[in-house]
């Protein structure tokens, strides 16, 4: 009797899961082997850093495919299905293409499994890679741009000598696994640097950029650096995105509309540029390119709208370094007033340097938790963290996500117009906010644009209406 997709995903989940790192690329080496070397079938890019990984690699994956490339993209972790972690031409493969694969390559990882190589047997994610290898080998693709799942050095993805590796802002997160300062964790980030490739760094802390330029001067990779190969010139926030003006391989370029909110998407697009350039061994994106590829590019849960009247914004930072970004962003966008955020988080994270930033921003906060994951924490912990830092008149505790979007939403609707709801603290409080209130057809893939919104009869959202209404009045 064939096996459900619930059925196939559950059984790899039964696996060693993300959090739960064994450092070694051995085991999905072996598989790599076994699978005929996928990982060698084309070149790669791989983006590594602690915030901004999967928006910075979903923009270089729409330049190249406005080029005209034929790209796979790897990304982690999901936000609804697993099939979101592997795209060819833009889409998640579909849930019939993932189980086939799956399946093909089963006898395979059970022969790694046998060896217990370091005592472990495959986890969770080096199975994915090495699936998203396989995949991307198949299609067949022109170039693979790869999201790191957690450091560098030892990470799974890294099995790879990349032609480019892309370096986002290195900041404290994962301390427990990475180490205890920025510098430990640059070092880890900057194992993905090899010699003969190049290294496109976003603007970084002093202490990481040293550490950064080290290896490349280390392993001879050549340089682009952030505010002085490239960079962002200027950019204009606008309705439903912004307006950037960058610095490129040609000089100059503006007037290029991004449908993503906040400064720090804008420094990901010149990254994401820079990264494409670099790929292209230095010469210049066409205008035109360039353009359309930032135009069209789709960051599920970056920011985004997912329900009006009242407007219900989602997204996925859970560290101080993306709350930051995220409540700059928002403020600027929308100027919500009041905003009430629905927060969950994972009980391992700086949850109070988060909330302290949230504090600034939002006028009462729900705190709910996650159902998918024992590593969250609790709704009722969270409000007690939350109280010592809003004050227990502006924490409400909702234990479920549905029913905390839904008081959110009512709190939103009795405040009046120009309040907004914000679901923030975690990527698994995003995708199971996501899956409320987005309905999208896994069979035939997603693309990260908004299809249609279910609940609390709101109106579905079309991404290409962004520019054509202001955001403060939706």
């Amino acid at each position: 009797m064939s096996r459900t997709h619930a059925e196939i995903v559950a059984q790899l989940q039964a696996r060693w899961p993300e959090h739960r790192v064994a450092p070694s690329q051995a085991r999905v080496q072996a598989l790599c082997d076994l699978l005929g070397s996928p990982e060698r079938s084309c070149p790669v890019i791989l983006v590594a850093g602690t915030n901004g990984k999967g928006s910075t690699a979903a923009m270089i994956d729409s330049l190249l495919r406005a080029l005209g490339l034929r790209v796979g993209r790897y990304s982690s972790p999901h936000l609804v299905d697993v099939t979101e972690r592997i795209a060819l031409d833009g889409e998640p493969i579909s849930v019939e293409h993932f189980d086939e694969l799956v399946e093909q390559i089963e006898p395979l990882v059970a022969l790694v499994d046998a060896q217990l190589i370091d005592g472990v047997a495959m986890t969770f994610f080096e199975v994915l890679t090495a699936l998203a290898y396989a995949a991307f080998a198949d299609a067949p693709v022109d170039v693979a741009v790869v999201e790191v799942g957690l450091g560098g050095r030892w990470d799974a993805t890294n099995i790879v000598d990349a032609q480019v590796a892309v370096v986002c802002p290195i900041d404290l997160d994962h301390t427990h696994l990475l180490g205890n300062t920025v510098a430990e964790i640059a070092a880890e980030k900057a194992g993905i640097i090899k010699a003969g490739s190049k290294a496109v760094l976003a603007a970084q802390q002093p202490d990481a950029a040293r550490v950064l330029l080290a290896r490349c001067t280390e392993v001879g990779a050549e340089v682009l650096r952030e505010g002085l190969e490239f960079g962002l010139i200027s950019r204009t926030p606008a309705v439903g995105g912004q307006v950037l003006r960058l610095e490129t391989a040609e000089g100059p370029l503006g007037d290029l509309a991004l449908p993503l909110f906040g400064a720090h998407m804008a420094h990901n697009a010149a990254l994401a540029v820079a990264a494409a350039e670099a790929f292209l061994g230095g010469k210049p994106l066409p205008a035109e390119v360039i353009a359309e590829g930032l135009e069209q590019v789709q960051a599920p849960a970056r920011l985004e709208v997912v329900r009006r009247s009242p407007t219900v914004v989602l997204d996925t930072c859970h560290n101080p370094h993306g709350a930051r970004a995220t409540i700059d962003a928002i403020t600027e966008a929308f100027d919500f007033t009041p905003l009430v955020g629905v927060v969950a988080m994972m009980a391992d994270k700086d949850v109070d340097g988060v909330l302290s930033i949230f504090a600034e921003a939002m006028s009462t906060l729900v705190c709910t938790s996650i159902a998918s994951t024992e590593r969250a924490l609790p709704a009722e912990a969270l409000a007690e963290r939350a109280a010592g830092i809003l004050g227990s008149d502006r924490v409400v505790v909702v234990p479920t996500m549905a029913d905390a979007i839904e008081t959110a939403v009512r709190l939103a609707d009795e405040a009046g117009a120009g309040a907004g709801v914000l679901i923030a603290g975690s990527v698994y409080a995003a995708g199971e906010a996501r899956a409320l209130l987005v309905h999208e057809p896994l069979s035939a893939g997603r693309t990260g644009a908004l299809s249609t919104v279910v609940p609390m009869d709101a109106e579905a959202v079309d991404p290409q209406d962004w520019f054509a209404e202001d955001p403060e009045d939706s």
